[in-house]
């Protein structure tokens, strides 16, 4: 017997079919299309989002010679924050979905700061007012056109980040598709309170968001429904969670102080706290981790980091540096350091722990000595220094000194940025033998709920680690390096007025 799992990410969308090992038997994917219609804009199809979920579940099934039978249930993780909003009467959006990078809101998160909301919103939601969440972007499109309120205000819409979308459409859509997201996706909204785990109706009311819009909040691991269409028509769909936090699920980081960082798109550190909420006071955000039907849920900090993976992209697609993403790492090679120069990412803005819209990118200490290999070196040192600004402010949360961080997603098999990782944090890197741990965090999610596995103990033993890296350089080098990048963060601050 098999579990099924959904990954639908910032730029693809894969099924992924584990067995009971937690071993992948079969995986298809399908990239989708950037929309950039102005700077600062995201944009994607949601649509084509839908229909590429559809065929990744027919071929996943079709290569792998798996007979729908012998999945036991379907689990979906997704990125997080991305808003899609849609007429219920004929299942078609009514905007472009607005993706989590998108900086459109600015003058929306503005008014929010203006009124003094800044402190209610932190501390009922554990987020700072920023572009990133989903409120703002509802928001937007109800402004677009006095139609679109009327018909939010009539029940005719409805609001879903990515997860709400597909398992609207999967369970039956139009004819009678379920409505619901779970705990860790709505905790992303700016629209629950962390405390209820419900929708807060005082901010739903400054937002000027009607209740009738959003999806019913369910736990993270429970059958939802089942599919009514395709292959899979008929399977119980038992897992919802945003990715980052399957991604914590899949690194069996159960334990409060576990800490796991995902490379991709961009960067993303959670720290699980337990049962208690922490209300950050060093930039980082408080979220839920996940909840299981029956328990209490557990929460987490996290740091996310706009830009780490994309800004490979960059190198290769906006400089032509490198022809594909892989060669970064020989390029990077080519020399020994960086050169002393910094590249500091903040192409949209920076997110923890600066949370400063009005950055933008620079690449500073610039000398005639300087060739492609440095820069190419810098691009991925600049992943390593982001993230230990995360790994500073969690240490200072929470009193907790971590000594090992568990690493995940498409960045981790590049040696010299794990390397160089390890060197800059000063503790031990480790990465999973699964390195598809969002998929498989809604897999065991999934199986969880429907007792293909017995509990998180059992997960538990099924983690282990692919490599392990450890520190190389001395701690003054550490240091030195480290205030180089500080120093070079400053420089991109004020940019925008």
């Amino acid at each position: 017997m098999f579990i099924a799992a959904i990954d639908q990410g910032t730029t693809s969308t894969r099924c992924i079919i584990f067995d009971h090992s937690g071993t992948i038997v079969q995986s298809h994917q399908k990239e989708h299309r950037q929309i950039y219609p102005q700077p600062g804009w995201v944009e994607h199809d949601a649509l084509e989002i839908l229909e590429n979920t559809r065929e990744v579940i027919a071929e996943a099934l079709r290569v792998s010679g798996i007979k729908s039978d012998r999945i036991v249930a379907l689990g979906i993780t997704n990125q997080r924050e991305t808003t899609v909003l849609w007429d219920k009467k004929n299942g078609k959006p009514v905007h472009p979905a607005i993706v989590w990078q998108d900086t459109r809101t600015k003058p929306i998160c503005q008014q929010l700061m203006d009124a003094d909301m800044q402190e209610t919103i932190r501390l009922k939601t554990g987020l700072p007012i920023a572009t990133y969440f989903s409120a703002t972007k509802i928001m937007w499109i109800l402004q677009q056109s006095p139609d679109l309120r009327l018909k939010a205000e009539a029940g005719d819409l409805l609001f879903g980040t990515i997860d709400s979308w597909l398992i609207w459409n999967l369970t039956g859509g139009v004819n009678g598709g379920i409505h619901i997201t779970d705990v860790t996706n709505a905790s992303r909204t700016m629209c629950m309170n962390l405390s209820t785990l419900a929708w807060d109706d005082e901010l739903l009311n400054h937002y000027q968001i009607p209740s009738t819009i959003m999806p019913v909040i369910r736990s993270s691991s429970e059958e939802y429904g089942v599919v009514k269409e395709g292959p899979l028509a008929g399977m119980p769909i038992t897992a919802d969670l945003g990715d980052q936090q399957a991604a914590l699920f899949g690194q069996a980081c159960f334990v409060p102080g576990d800490v796991k960082n995902t490379y991709g798109t961009g960067c993303f550190m959670l720290m699980n706290t337990g049962s208690k909420i922490v209300h950050s006071r060093h930039g980082l955000l408080t979220t839920v981790a996940y909840k299981i039907a029956g328990y209490e849920p557990n929460y987490a900090l996290e740091g996310s980091i706009a830009i780490s993976g994309a800004l490979v992209q960059w190198l290769r697609d906006n400089l032509n540096l490198i022809e594909t993403s892989a060669e970064v790492e020989q390029l990077a090679n080519s020399v020994t350091d960086s050169g002393g120069i910094y590249f500091v990412p903040a192409f949209s803005g920076l997110f923890a722990p600066y949370w400063r819209n009005d950055a933008r990118g620079v690449l500073v200490g610039l000398t005639q000595f300087i060739n492609k290999g440095h820069i190419a070196r810098s691009v991925l040192e600049a992943t390593a220094y982001q993230t230990r600004d995360v790994l500073d402010a969690m240490n200072n949360d929470t009193g907790i000194a971590i000594n090992e961080l568990k690493v995940d997603g498409g960045m981790v098999v590049n040696e010299t940025l794990m390397q160089f990782q390890a060197d800059i944090l000063g503790i031990s890197v480790v990465r999973s033998r699964i390195a598809e741990t969002t998929a498989l965090g809604a897999a065991y999610a999934a199986g969880i709920a429907t007792g293909f596995w017995n509990n998180i103990h059992e997960l538990k033993q099924k983690w282990a680690k692919s490599n392990q890296w450890q520190p190389r350089i001395s701690a003054s080098r550490r240091d030195a390096l480290y205030s180089g990048w500080k120093k070079a963060v400053t420089r991109s601050f004020d940019w925008i007025d």
